[in-house]
C-alpha cells in the first residue's frame, strides 16, 4: 500500500498500480467524468498513470489552468497527426501548449501553408478527434529515439534528443501517430469537440534568427462547441480593442521603419497622456518619500559586469559601443538598478537617514528578436518607473508593505479591479540561473511572504519565476476580456548590495550592508498603456483621457460663445476643445464617439441665448442642460470618482 495525499491535506491508503482516475472515482463519480489530467509530486501525469509510491497527487478538469495545458498540448498532438496526413513528408518540430491554445512548429518542405487551407485541417482534427484514440506514454532510449527521427531525416527532433539524458527520454502515442513528449495528455482524443486554427506565422528554429524559418500554426480547443464560440466572439471583441489599432486611432503612438523596429514613437496626444501618468505616479512617490533621480541612457560595460545583468543578459542587449579609447566599451542601458546603486554609493550613509527611495522613469534598451515584437508590448527601447529602495534589514518588511500600498492604489486609480498576486521563487532544481547565498535568498523570499500574508493578498506561489538576483511579488491583473496580464512588480534584493559594496554605519559605528527593494508599479510605460488602452478600448478613466470635452457649434455665429466656454473650462483644468469645422453637428458627433471623447457640449441658439451647455455623453446618453458652474462642478465630481487620493 501507499499513502496519497490530496490537496486539502486528506490521505488515502491505496494499492500500489493505483491510478489517478481510480483515485477520482473514489471521490466521486462527477470528478471521475471530469478528470483530465493530473500531478504527481509536482510532475504532470496521465489520469491513467500507475502510481507506485508515496506522495502528493493533484487532479485537474477542464476548470483548472493545468487541465487546460493538457487538453491542448494533447490538442497539439492531433493537429501534428493531421498535418502529417495531409502534407506527407513534413518534419514536425515542438508543439507546446501557451496561454490561449497551443501551436505547431513545422518545416513543411515543399509544400506550402496558408490561412485558406486552416479549414481543411480542421476538419481533419475532428475526425480524428472521434476516434477517441487513447494517449499513452512509453519510454524510449536514447539510441532508439535518434534512430527513430534519423530514419525520417528529421534533424530538429534529432537535436533536441541530442540534449536528453539516457533514461529521460520518452514518447506519446495516439492511434498510429507518435511524438517525442514529456507527458502531460488528456486520457484520448475524443475529449476534444471544437477546434478553431487562429493563423500561420513565421518562426525560427528554436528562437534563433540564425538558423531555419519554420511555419507556426497556431489553433485552439474545447470540450464544448460553445466554449468555443464564446472563445471566438472574445476575439473579436479583442480585435476591436487591439492597442497599435486604437492607438492609431485615438492618434497615440507610432513606429518608423527609419527610426527602427521596437522603438515607439510618441504622438501630441500620446505623450500628453505618458506626462500625466508620470505626473500621477510622480506625486503619489512624492508623498511615500521618494526622491527624482535621473541617469545616462549608456553605461560602462564594466557597470553591468559588477551587477550581474551581462552575464545574464548580455545575449539580449545590444552590441557594445565601442569608443577612441582602448578596450573602453559601453552598452545601451538594459537595467536601471545598477545607476542607483552608483548613486547610493556616491556619499557614505548612516542608519538615521535609511531607507532611501531613488525614483526614475528610466529608458532603458533590450534587443528583442524582431519576430517577438508586438505593438507597444514588446519593444527595444521602453521607460521603467522605476525606483529602488535601500534599507535597513529591519525596515524591510513594512517598506515592502509601503510598495504594495502604492501597486493598491494605482490599480484602483485605473480600474484594474481584479487581480492576484504572484509570490515568484527560485526554482530549487536549477540554482545556476541566480546569483548570492542560500542565507539570503531565504531571507528576501521569506520577507516577501510574510509581507503578502499581512496585506491579506490573493496570492499564488510560483516556483522558478524570480530575477536572478532576488525573489519578486508580480501582480497578475486580470483585463475586461478575462486576460491576464503582469503588470507591478516588487523585488526583494540582498545581492545587488553585496555586488556594488553598498553600506551604511549603524548605531554601533560599524559599517552594514543595506538590503535593496526594486519596484514598478507599471512596469514600463509602453506596455502599461497598451494595456490600459485593451482594457478600457480606449475609453481611458476621465482624469487620463486625452480630450474630456469638445464643444460643437452648431453654426459659426456660435463661436463666440463657445470659445468663451472653452476658457471657463481650461481655467478649471479640464482639457476640452471646439470643433469649428463646416460639417454638420451629426458629423461632428459621430466623429468625437468615435474618438472616444467622454462629453460633448452642444451648442445652438437656446444654449447660447441663455449661456447654457447642452451635454451629450460618450455613448449616447443626453445629460442635459448644465450651466458653466454646474458642468464644471459634475466633471470634478466625476475625475474624483476615479482617481482618488494617496494617503
Amino acid at each position: 500500500m501507499i499513502q496519497i495525499t490530496l490537496p486539502d491535506g486528506a490521505t488515502k491508503s491505496v494499492a500500489k498500480g493505483t491510478t489517478p482516475f481510480d483515485i477520482a472515482k473514489e471521490i466521486s463519480e462527477g470528478l471521475a467524468r471530469n478528470i483530465i489530467s493530473a500531478s504527481f509530486n509536482s510532475k504532470t501525469i496521465e489520469t491513467q498513470t500507475p502510481l507506485e509510491e508515496d506522495g502528493s497527487l493533484v487532479l485537474y478538469t477542464w476548470q483548472q489552468a493545468e487541465g487546460k495545458k493538457a487538453f491542448w498540448h494533447s490538442s497539439a498532438h492531433v493537429l501534428a497527426q493531421a498535418l502529417e496526413i495531409l502534407y506527407p513528408g513534413i518534419k514536425l518540430t515542438i508543439g507546446p501548449a501557451i496561454e490561449n491554445g497551443f501551436y505547431y512548429d513545422v518545416d513543411f518542405g515543399e509544400h506550402t501553408l496558408s490561412d485558406k487551407d486552416l479549414e481543411t485541417i480542421e476538419k481533419k482534427m475532428l475526425e480524428i478527434a472521434r476516434g477517441k484514440h487513447t494517449f499513452s506514454m512509453r519510454s524510449a532510449s536514447k539510441d532508439e529515439a535518434l534512430s527513430y527521427y534519423k530514419s525520417q531525416n528529421n534533424q530538429y527532433k534529432v537535436e533536441l534528443i541530442d540534449n536528453l539524458e539516457d533514461g529521460t527520454i520518452t514518447f506519446c502515442d495516439h492511434d498510429s501517430f507518435t511524438d517525442l513528449c514529456r507527458g502531460g495528455h488528456i486520457p484520448h482524443t475524443g475529449i476534444i469537440k471544437a477546434v478553431k486554427l487562429l493563423s500561420v506565422a513565421g518562426a525560427y528554429w528554436r528562437g534563433d534568427e540564425t538558423k531555419t524559418q519554420l511555419t507556426r500554426v497556431y489553433g485552439i480547443s474545447f470540450p464544448k462547441q460553445k466554449e468555443l464560440t464564446e472563445y471566438l466572439a472574445l476575439l473579436e471583441e479583442a480585435k476591436k480593442r487591439d492597442h497599435r489599432k486604437l492607438g492609431k486611432e485615438l492618434e497615440l503612438f507610432t513606429f518608423s521603419q527609419k527610426v527602427g523596429q521596437g522603438l515607439p514613437l510618441w504622438l501630441p496626444k500620446g505623450a500628453a497622456l505618458r506626462e500625466r501618468l508620470e505626473n500621477f505616479l510622480k506625486k503619489a512617490q512624492q508623498k511615500a518619500g521618494y526622491e527624482q533621480v535621473a541617469t545616462p541612457h549608456i553605461g560602462n560595460k564594466d557597470l553591468y559586469v559588477t551587477s550581474g545583468h551581462y552575464d545574464k543578459y548580455g545575449a539580449d542587449s545590444f552590441q557594445t559601443i565601442q569608443t577612441p579609447a582602448e578596450g573602453e566599451e559601453f552598452l545601451l542601458k538594459p537595467m536601471n538598478c545598477p545607476h542607483h546603486c552608483e548613486i547610493y554609493n556616491s556619499k557614505p550613509w548612516s542608519y538615521k537617514e535609511l531607507p532611501k527611495r531613488f525614483a526614475e522613469f528610466g529608458t532603458v534598451y533590450r534587443y528583442e528578436q524582431s519576430g517577438e515584437l508586438h505593438g507597444l508590448t514588446r519593444v527595444r527601447g521602453f521607460t521603467q518607473d522605476d525606483a529602488h529602495i535601500f534599507c535597513m534589514p529591519d525596515q524591510l518588511d513594512q517598506e515592502f508593505k509601503n510598495v504594495i500600498d502604492l501597486v493598491l492604489y494605482v490599480f484602483g486609480s485605473l480600474g484594474f479591479e481584479n487581480f492576484t498576486a504572484q509570490v515568484s521563487l527560485r526554482d530549487p532544481e536549477k540554482p545556476e540561473k541566480y546569483i548570492g547565498s542560500d542565507e539570503n535568498w531565504e531571507k528576501a523570499e521569506q520577507a516577501i511572504l510574510n509581507a503578502a500574508k499581512s496585506k491579506e493578498l490573493d496570492y499564488v506561489v510560483e516556483y522558478g519565476e524570480a530575477a536572478f538576483y532576488g525573489p519578486k511579488l508580480d501582480f497578475m491583473v486580470k483585463d475586461a476580456l478575462g486576460r491576464n496580464w503582469q503588470l507591478g512588480t516588487i523585488q526583494v534584493d540582498y545581492n545587488l548590495p553585496e555586488r556594488f559594496d553598498l553600506t551604511y554605519k549603524g548605531s554601533d559605528n560599524g559599517l552594514h550592508r543595506p538590503v535593496m527593494i526594486h519596484r514598478a508599479p507599471f512596469g514600463s510605460m509602453e506596455r502599461f498603456v497598451a494595456i490600459l488602452l485593451e482594457h478600457t478600448g480606449g475609453n481611458f478613466p476621465l482624469w487620463l483621457t486625452p480630450s474630456q470635452v469638445i464643444i460643437l457649434p452648431v453654426g459659426e455665429k456660435y463661436e463666440k460663445y463657445a470659445q468663451k466656454v472653452l476658457k471657463s473650462l481650461e481655467n478649471h483644468e479640464i482639457r476640452a476643445l471646439i470643433d469649428c469645422r463646416n460639417e454638420t453637428v451629426g458629423k461632428k458627433i459621430r466623429e468625437a464617439e468615435m474618438n472616444k471623447v467622454p462629453y460633448m457640449i452642444i451648442i445652438g441658439d437656446k444654449e447660447a441665448s441663455e449661456e447654457t451647455l447642452s451635454v451629450r455623453k460618450h455613448g449616447g446618453e443626453d445629460l442635459g442642460m448644465f450651466t458653466e458652474n454646474e458642468f464644471v462642478q459634475y466633471i470634478e465630481k466625476e475625475v474624483g470618482k476615479t482617481l482618488k487620493t494617496f494617503n
